[in-house]
């Protein structure tokens, strides 16, 4: 039933390092995944993702099934062939976008009913719905629908909405399990900035998976990275992390920052992704080893530089930056590639370190290390 496998490898306090087996192969963890929202990773091949050493990437069942619909995906052979990448997918469950179109939604127990971002139609979306598309989409990790809560956000609303995300939890368990799935479902813990709500939330989940043992094979923290303080998120990862089973993936959606992900490593956290790398390199925002620079300020013009000189990525080793403000000022194509490829290598890059970092016992001093170069106080992932 439980269509994966976690094995944890190594331990550097509470940081893990381990492989996720899935139908299309493995991946090792901590893993960040690119966003591939449309069923691409913006500017970037395949073959691109996999030579910057991506094992798995996030489709978007939301926009998905809008365009250019899930029962086309399946006809042309599901979403692996349909953007042609035969590595692991995860298939977040649209729950996210529906919370980011507050105006343009109606919440109740059967789901959400929503008007359509690209032509205004009515459009349903129900537990039920979201396991079908991405069941028809072919994932091999699909996520639960869930009732993402705003930010900030009373103890009563934030309770409402997670009960609602658990009632709709073992509304979808039940659907995607009905028959053999294409892969694994990962539960999502919700309940605000408030702790106990939290807690109640995860034991839910692991009370809907003790009814069919293997149907919620990892287990995913929702509801952050939607504006709340930092020390707040820290809070939350702080209390729900060492109460999550050892034995599954922990996966922290939609974070983020490296100084957030290097955090949350060192707290336990398996899986992220996030839409910064691209979404910061088609903005001219690049991530260096001391920080992030800024491609279009004037200091660049007749820079001869690499954006990185420590970085060994395709565009560092053949590019300046005052070629990728050029780019950038004539809006080609081309500096909204090479600027990708550079923050992609650059996230992939720092999970490979910390990976190797906790293989060998020495997170603490590589996260010193990092830090320094950036001149982020240690206080910040503390």
């Amino acid at each position: 039933m439980i269509n994966l496998d976690f094995e944890l490898l190594a331990t550097d306090g509470a940081a893990r390092r381990g492989r996720v087996r899935a139908a299309h192969g493995s991946f090792d963890t901590p893993a960040f995944m690119p966003v591939g929202t449309y069923g691409t990773v913006k500017a970037m091949t395949p073959e691109e993702l996999e030579q910057l050493g991506a094992q798995i990437v996030l489709g978007n069942t939301f926009h998905l099934m809008l365009r250019p619909g899930a029962a086309t995906v399946a006809e042309l052979g599901g979403l692996h062939r349909f953007m042609h990448w035969q590595r692991p997918i995860l298939t977040d469950s649209g729950g996210f976008q529906v919370f980011s179109l507050a105006k343009l939604r109606k919440i109740t127990e059967e789901g959400v009913r929503f008007r359509s971002p690209i032509d205004g139609s009515e459009v349903r979306l129900t537990p039920e719905d979201s396991m079908q598309v991405q069941r028809l989409l072919g994932s091999d990790i699909a996520m639960m629908f869930d009732d993402c809560t705003a930010w900030p956000a009373t103890y009563a609303a934030a309770e409402v909405s997670m009960e609602r995300s658990m009632r709709w939890a073992r509304r979808g368990r039940d659907h995607y399990h009905a028959t053999s799935p294409p892969g694994a479902l990962f539960g999502i813990v919700q309940g605000g900035m408030y702790l106990d709500l939290r807690q109640r939330s995860l034991e839910a989940l692991l009370e809907i998976d003790a009814g069919s043992p293997g149907s919620i094979a990892g287990l995913a923290i929702g509801g952050l990275a939607v504006g709340e303080p930092e020390p707040e998120r820290l809070a939350v990862l702080d209390a729900l992390l060492p109460a999550m089973p050892a034995d599954r993936p922990r996966y922290l959606m939609g974070v983020g920052r490296p100084e957030d992900i290097v955090a949350a490593v060192l707290r336990g956290v398996d899986m992220f992704d996030c839409v910064m790398p691209t979404r910061h390199a088609r903005n001219g925002h690049l991530f260096t080893s001391t920080g992030v620079i800024n491609i279009r300020n004037a200091a660049h013009q007749k820079d001869p530089l690499p954006i990185d000189e420590a970085c060994a990525c395709y565009t560092c080793r053949n590019y300046s930056r005052a070629y990728l403000r050029h780019l950038d000022r004539c809006n080609e194509i081309l500096g909204s590639r090479l600027n990708t490829l550079h923050n992609l290598h650059f996230y992939l890059a720092l999970m490979r370190d910390l990976r190797a970092a906790i293989e060998a016992g020495g997170l603490q001093g590589f996260v010193r290390e990092f830090l320094a170069r950036r001149q982020v106080s240690p206080g910040a992932v503390a």
